[in-house]
């Protein structure tokens, strides 16, 4: 047997779950087969000897070639989802397991709370919920830290749950305690910013961000808190992908994203995000009002 020959049966081994990861994701057989087989296109290209973990590489893979396909996706005019949606149904895929993941879940219900999530919210819920994939492994798909993949699927969890009084509640709470994260960072106030940061709270920032001043990494509720003592003067309250946070604009263009995770009533991590790539990606939005 070739290696050629060897790759490929491997592949052939991690086809059925790949092919129900990318289904659970997209809701869609036919897009789910078009993903997989690009995750295999990309496996025959790339150097092997690299890949302690097929299963999880390739699962790594497809789960970006479907957060491609989500955004995509959100980019078109929107369609209307009913019954007859080929997202639902497809005569021409008679594989009776990609039939029952369908009605097991990919339902219509189900896939209409799906529709609501944003991309990286959607991959997070599924990957985690339901093939308990650990955050630490979602994050590089999502381009987040493992807190904020954690603080996406649960966002994803509670719609999906029906739960959407509860998130209403959250983002509420939340954007009252950056906005007052903010206040206290401006006014130097030591104290209320320790008040408000968990004591384990990690800073990070990547290499945009750096460049502009801001700490590589920080860790602790003191150091943190005296980290952002007398600054960000300039960021102002936004929805970060849907969840509470900052940013910071030159001329109306976003120059740095504060990302906020939060436990309760206290903030877990802060990112600061500015790079090039991510900046057009990221959706902000103005709170209302």
């Amino acid at each position: 047997m070739t290696e050629d020959d060897w790759l490929a049966a491997r592949f052939e081994e991690k086809r059925d779950h790949l092919r129900t990861v990318a289904v659970r994701i997209l809701g869609s057989p036919q897009e789910a087969e078009d993903a997989v087989q690009e995750a295999w296109i990309r496996l025959s290209r790339c150097d092997t000897g690299e890949i302690d973990n097929l299963g999880g590489w390739l699962t790594t893979v497809v789960g970006r070639i479907c957060l491609d396909v989500l955004r995509l996706r959100r980019g078109r005019p929107e369609q209307p989802v009913d019954e007859h949606s080929p997202v639902l149904v497809d005569p021409e895929v008679p594989d009776p397991e990609l039939e029952a993941v369908q009605a097991e879940s990919v339902g219509f219900a189900l896939l209409v709370v799906l529709e609501t999530l944003t991309p990286a919210e959607r991959l997070a819920f599924v990957l985690h919920d339901m093939f308990a994939v650990p955050y630490e492994d979602i994050a590089p798909i999502v381009g987040r830290s493992p807190g904020a993949a954690r603080q996406l699927a649960s966002r994803g969890r509670r719609r999906v749950q029906g739960r959407p009084e509860l998130l209403d509640t959250d983002a509420h709470r939340q954007r009252e305690l950056v906005t007052a994260f903010l206040a206290a960072s401006r006014n130097g106030d030591f104290q209320a910013l320790l008040e408000m940061l968990d004591p384990g709270v990690v800073l990070r920032a990547d290499g945009a961000a750096a460049d502009r001043g801001a700490a590589r990494l920080v860790r602790g509720a003191a150091a943190v808190a005296a980290n952002f003592s007398g600054r960000a003067a300039a960021a102002r309250v936004a929805l970060v992908d849907g969840i509470a946070g900052a940013v910071w604009t030159y001329r109306g263009e976003p120059q740095v994203v504060f990302r906020f995770s939060f436990d309760a009533d206290r903030i877990t991590e802060i990112e600061l995000l500015g790079d090039a790539d991510y900046l057009r990606e990221v959706e902000l939005a103005r709170f209302d009002g």
